[in-house]
């Protein structure tokens, strides 16, 4: 209850009805007095009557204001001959008041109840140490009596959750925890979740706990606990949704024990199996690992296979005389031939030049015979054949188009025509001529591209054009660094490495480098496995660092955990490729960050890593890059177009353009991306919208069709198509058409072709932005977006935990890191790693204004880092580099 005073002391009647008086002239006057801007405050205590002092029946209760709605403060009391309300120390006016009386009928004694309004202004408006509060002071004969204080607060509830729940997935009987802090509110809001838009009653399951700081505790997880979970906040403002998390619970396949050992085989071997059913795997759970399948010999090794039977050794007596046979006929042929070399030849297949079906047309000319009655008389034995057929080769180096030793040699007197729009396209003109006597000859030199002469017994293509690509089989670089750390780039390839600032110890230096391999993939896909990445090796591999760097690999997955399961594998001293973990795993020794083109990792040891991908629906899709390039042939009415279907990545795309640089290419049209989706349906190229009378295309090539297993599977040199387009005057100059390149029930893209064929008139079309190609090695400060004193306050500032969640993991959250937050907990500084991969991210862009949000929206630091002035960051720079003895 309040306090009281009482009126003291004696003095007989007489005293009492001053005392009476008195208190009649205060209820006529003073408090008339008090309605006026300069009346006094009303007193504490009165003189009073024999009797009671007021007890409290009801007093005024908390009370929020809702939007701009006043409340109402109440107050009753028994006996009370007056109450007044006193709000924050000063009186309410009397008019404010609303003041009932009524007699309790148990006890005979005078009830008053008075209640006034509070409005949202009259809050706002009030500015102390505590919240706006009132309180009742009620008055009878015998003294006074003061209710509680009651605080009066607006009420609110703020629309964002400070932290939404996050997605898992966790393997069966694991344990759950989907974290949920509510928006900030008053009164604070209560926390209510819902699986599947189906509230959950954690009293009906003990499995389940939601009262620990209104997050969400699955004990053990079952099947039955996978679905959609949203965290419900609500008060007497207003109610908000959560996010949506999705939770996977999934089983890892086991295997059954082996059966038993089945019976001996002809081939003296058993074998045993086992299969992954105990359990399967569910829900995307791995399956199971090992061999399904068992075999060893069932003798001891003392079996011996033999002949058992007549025939069986009629089988072998067949093989040993058909390789007899052979032996002969090919002996024979080679006589012959060598007998007949001064005579030529009539036809050549076509596919010993390209072992493909190209359109050739060949024609042998016979010096005279002294067998001839009058070889002054030359009969025409020009003999020709021709092949047609659509190409598409992977690769000009992955034929071995023509060999002296193997073709040429024995035609001393070969005149050959080649009309192949393959050949057209590879720079050799349809009139191109090679007369066999003359081994040093040389192919005509009608454009800019030169052709390597011909040497016996030499088992390099004929064409310069094709022994010219790159031979290369890596891109390689290299830098020196210390202890300040910095950034190593591989220019227009898309892969970098960052050393952190103390990675390395003060007192070392170390030459690091970065290659990608160009050849021959040494990670071999297992089953429906495909390469997303280039094979990218960083070292020296006993190089040691004392903090994780960060390896960015681009790669051409379309990102989707629906569709595709990624993984990062590191190549063995072996040369064996293992896996290091799978990008939604959780893990402590490595860190994946897949954003849309490429893939960022915290390593804490060098080696030759990779991304693989196995797609888990049809509807798993690989980035690809298209691109045409053209060039004029050595017939000047000619004019070829290579169409190029490449995984998309910088690297990849380096590569064509080099290519295309030896040929003579020029790009003809921006690249564009195609989806490809995994649904094994091939890929069609065409040419369309030729314009009539003034171009054609060469026979059987307007459109050409690729497996989809080449092109998904495409790990080695690039993909492309080869047209041929001839003019039918030398006066057009313009060629305009479309490419078309389409996957039979998939996603289509169009090439629009608009260029003149005169190299002086042709637009140059940019094959890359030159921005990291100046500086593939950066060291010190200069590497690093964050100037290193920011970095350091923020470091400082986010690793101290806080008891309202404002540490590095919310610094985490805010920058899209919202998985495998364990990773960053086993670190000596979790923010400085935040940083680093934030480093990595931003290595182009270097968005200071989107990190200073996120740091502004915690609330922890309101620095503007976009506002340093570049003076200052030399500055902090030149001082950093001073104080470290630089």
């Amino acid at each position: 209850m309040g306090t009281t005073a009482a009126a003291g002391g004696g003095g007989g009647p007489a005293r009492w009805w001053l005392s009476w008086l008195g208190l009649c002239f205060w209820a006529a006057g003073a408090a008339a007095a008090r309605g006026t801007d300069n009346g006094e405050a009303l007193p504490e205590s009165i003189p009073s009557a024999p009797g009671t002092l007021p007890h409290f029946i009801e007093e005024p209760d908390d009370a929020y204001i809702i939007k701009s709605n006043p409340i109402a403060l109440r107050c009753k009391a028994r006996p009370a001959m007056q109450i007044f309300f006193k709000c924050n120390g000063e009186w309410v006016h009397q008019n404010e008041h609303v003041s009932e009386e009524s007699l309790d009928e148990s006890s005979g004694l005078k009830v008053r109840e008075v209640f006034i309004n509070v409005t949202r202004q009259q809050v706002e408006d009030f500015h102390g140490p505590e919240d706006y509060w009132c309180q009742c002071v009620a008055w009878s004969h015998l003294g006074t009596s003061k209710s509680r204080k009651a605080s009066v607060r607006i009420a609110y509830l703020r629309k964002n959750f400070e932290q939404d729940p996050q997605g898992r997935e966790v393997p069966i009987e694991g344990m759950i925890v989907l974290h949920c802090r509510p928006p900030e509110g008053v009164p604070a809001a209560e926390v209510e979740w819902l699986k599947n838009e189906e509230p959950i009653d954690s009293e009906q399951d003990e499995n389940i706990d939601t009262r620990a700081d209104h997050n969400l505790i699955i004990r053990q997880a079952r099947l039955s606990d996978s679905g959609n979970y949203t965290c419900m906040a609500a008060n007497i403002v207003a109610k908000r949704r959560s996010l949506s998390a999705t939770v996977v619970v999934y089983v890892d396949g086991s295997w059954e024990v082996w059966s038993e050992w089945s019976v001996c085989s002809p081939e003296c071997e058993h074998l045993r199996i086992r299969e992954c059913t105990a359990p399967p795997p569910r829900n995307g759970g791995k399956f199971c690992e090992g061999l399904s399948q068992e075999s060893e010999n069932c003798t001891d090794g003392l079996c011996i296979l033999g002949i058992e039977n007549a025939s069986d050794i009629a089988l072998y007596s067949g093989l040993g005389a058909a390789v007899v046979a052979v032996a002969v006929l090919v002996i024979g042929v080679t006589i012959y031939r060598r007998s007949q070399s001064d005579y030529g030849v009539d036809v050549i297949d076509s596919s010993a030049l390209t072992g493909g079906f190209q359109t050739f047309n060949f024609k042998t000319v016979r010096q005279g015979n002294s067998l001839l009655l009058n070889s002054a008389m030359q009969p025409d034995l020009t003999v020709s054949r021709t092949y047609s057929g659509p190409i598409c080769l992977q690769d000009p180096l992955d034929k071995e188009l023509m060999t002296e030793s193997s073709l040429f040699n024995p035609l001393s007197d070969i005149k050959v025509k080649v009309q192949s729009s393959f050949m057209v396209s590879l720079g050799v003109s349809e009139r191109a001529e090679y007369h066999g006597k003359n081994h040093s000859g040389t192919f005509p030199h009608g454009n800019n591209r030169g052709f390597s002469t011909m040497h016996p017994r030499n088992k390099t293509p004929f064409i310069q054009n094709l022994s010219s690509l790159p031979t290369r089989t890596e891109l390689r670089t290299t830098g020196v660094f210390g202890h300040l750390g910095g950034r190593l780039v591989m220019p227009n390839t898309g892969v970098s490495l960052l050393i952190p600032h103390g990675a390395i110890s003060e007192e070392n230096s170390w030459e690091i480098y970065m290659s990608i391999n160009q050849g021959e993939p040494s990670l071999q896909s297992d089953g429906s496995e495909v390469l997303l990445s280039p094979e990218v090796t960083c070292g020296p591999p006993d190089m040691i660092v004392t903090t994780p760097f960060a390896l960015t690999i681009p790669h051409c997955a379309d990102v989707s955990s629906e569709h595709w399961n990624i993984h990062l594998k590191k190549r063995t001293q072996q040369g064996k490729w293992e896996e290091v973990m799978s990008v939604e795993d959780e893990s402590t020794s490595c860190y994946c960050l897949l954003d849309p083109f490429a893939c960022h990792v915290l390593l804490d040891s060098f080696g030759t890593y990779a991304l693989t991908g196995e797609p888990i629906t049809d509807c798993a899709v690989k980035q690809l890059k298209v691109a045409v390039f053209g060039c004029m042939s050595c017939n000047s009415l000619d004019y070829n177009l290579r169409v190029y279907c490449v995984d998309n990545t910088p690297c990849a795309f380096q590569e064509v353009v080099s290519d295309e640089r030896h040929q003579g290419g020029q790009l003809l049209e921006e690249p564009k991306l195609l989806h490809f989706k995994g649904n094994t349906f091939s890929l069609q190229i065409s040419v369309l919208d030729i314009p009539p009378f003034l171009w054609r295309i060469k026979p059987f090539t307007a459109c050409q069709e690729v497996p989809f297993s080449r092109v998904w599977s495409s790990n080695r040199q690039p993909l492309h198509c080869a047209f041929s387009l001839e003019r039918y005057t030398p006066t057009t100059t313009q060629l305009s058409c479309k490419i078309c390149i389409r996957q039979l029930k998939g996603h289509e893209q169009i090439l629009q072709v608009q260029t003149s064929i005169l190299e002086s008139e042709r637009e140059t079309i940019t094959f890359f932005a030159q921005e990291d190609s100046a500086f593939p090695a950066q060291t010190g400060p200069k590497a690093f977006k964050i100037p290193y004193s920011i970095r350091q306050r923020i470091c400082a500032t986010f690793d101290t935990p806080n008891a309202k969640g404002k540490d590095w993991q919310m610094l985490a959250q805010k920058n899209s890191i919202n998985r495998n937050l364990s990773y960053f907990a086993t670190q000596s500084s979790p923010s400085a790693v935040i940083l680093n991969l934030w480093e990595a991210r931003h290595q182009h862009d270097g968005d200071l204004d989107s990190l200073a949000c996120a740091l502004e929206e915690i609330g922890r630091t309101h620095t503007k880092l976009s506002n340093i002035t570049e003076s200052q960051l030399d500055e902090a720079d030149f001082n950093y580099s001073r104080q470290n003895g630089l």
